[in-house]
């Protein structure tokens, strides 16, 4: 099947899927902290902790399969590795929701962390379908997906969690389960049968991924490394971010899901309009500078905010950062051919999920550490600004490995 064709029938069900995936994960985030408390009796500084493990175990499972699941993206193709992954994550809601301890987290995570990659195959999908000069705007698309589902989600999540906390759980794992079932029916392969290659177990880890990577180009290395690093700055909101809203601004369930809807607007509109407009003018170096300069000043609002206005002035600013990684992103992929793919993204994943795995406990340590009566400083801003020194070191690499490029072209 020719790449176009797949491209028109299956790119918006590939929009779908990660929107709704996307939807889901807002939903339970407004709430979770509730649910471990309920389950464990701590605090709030403790329950962001317990939270920061949760999250690391979750990538732990990823770092050791995404390679596997990228190369076998690049042997049985895109579709059976995402279907997969939305499975599994409908699963992993369920037991939330019926969990009676904390183990049932621990255990859910660790499954869907397993098989959650679905990301990195609609990555290696687009890669598959668009013109190599397209794909940062294509995967800004994928920005704009992530973005919409977060803004209904938190909101939603919000309301049903002001019901019960463990309604907003059921809902996640109905549109994971039902999302499944949608692309079974209706999404098709991008990946061709000449583009398709063996399967190596020996080969399936990420060292020897990015040994073999390397060979088609040595600035692979650096991009997947400022990849890496931006994942570990932008892994603060998923980690801390609602944790922190309650310990710096006194932030209620409802309070939090309405700021995390509007970081999921500004961010749709950045990634799926601003980044298509922006590109041409600005071209990918300067919307990376852009985005980072973004991330850093909302990190400094973010800590001497005393409004609420303030707090979206922050949001506002920081969607910024919605330039930085899809240009990123392009730049690695046009560095390595088609048949590859699957084994970059599984690459790039797994070197995001050691990201994912220190970031969480970086943030919420220094979150425990910074306010509270025993902070040593009262200052819950601390999260936003250690992110923000990680978002200056993703600038420096990304220089590097552009700067190659251009010596070897």
């Amino acid at each position: 099947m020719p790449a176009s064709k797949p491209h028109r029938a299956s790119f918006g069900i590939v929009f779908a899927i990660v929107m709704i995936d996307m939807l889901g994960f807002g939903i339970v985030i407004p709430v979770l902290p509730g649910l471990i408390i309920d389950l464990t009796g701590v605090d709030i500084g403790t329950a962001a902790e317990y939270a920061g493990w949760l999250s690391a175990g979750y990538a732990a499972m990823q770092f050791v399969f995404a390679p596997v699941l990228g190369n076998l993206s690049d042997r049985f193709g895109r579709r059976p590795v995402l279907l997969a992954a939305v499975l599994m994550l409908g699963l992993d809601y369920l037991l939330q929701a019926v969990a009676p301890t904390i183990w049932w987290l621990v255990v859910g995570r660790l499954l869907a962390g397993i098989t959650g990659a679905s990301f990195s195959a609609a990555y290696a999908y687009i890669a598959d379908v668009t013109p190599p000069e397209k794909r940062a705007a294509n995967f800004g698309m994928i920005g704009l997906a992530f973005g919409f589902g977060f803004v209904v989600g938190p909101a939603l999540g919000g309301l049903l969690g002001s019901i019960s906390p463990r309604l907003p759980f059921y809902a996640a794992a109905a549109l994971a389960l039902t999302n499944f079932v949608f692309g079974l029916f209706f999404l098709k392969e991008s990946l061709t049968p000449d583009n398709r290659r063996p399967f190596d177990w020996r080969k399936a880890n990420a060292i020897s991924t990015l040994k073999a990577l390397r060979g088609q180009s040595p600035t692979v290395l650096w991009f997947v490394a400022a990849l890496g690093m931006w994942q570990l700055a932008h892994v603060v909101y998923p980690a801390v971010w609602s944790y922190f809203a309650i310990a710096a601004y006194g932030f209620s369930v409802r309070d939090v899901g309405l700021a995390l809807a509007m970081v999921g607007l500004t961010s749709a509109l950045v990634q799926g309009v601003g980044l298509r407009w922006a590109l041409p003018k600005l071209g990918e170096q300067r919307a990376v500078v852009l985005g980072v300069v973004g991330l850093c000043i909302s990190a400094i609002l973010y800590t001497i905010a005393r409004e609420y206005w303030h707090v979206y002035l922050a949001i506002a600013v920081g969607a910024l950062q919605g330039f930085v990684q899809p240009p990123i992103a392009a730049y690695n992929s046009r560095v390595v051919d088609a048949r590859s793919q699957g084994e970059l993204q599984g690459a790039v994943q797994s070197i995001g999920s050691i990201a994912a795995i220190i970031g969480p406990p970086i943030y919420t340590q220094a979150l425990a550490r910074f306010s509270g009566p025993d902070a040593i400083i009262d200052l819950p801003g601390m999260p936003m600004l250690i992110s923000a020194g990680f978002a200056l070191i993703t600038l420096a690499l990304f220089w590097k490995g552009a700067s190659l490029l251009k010596r070897e072209a």
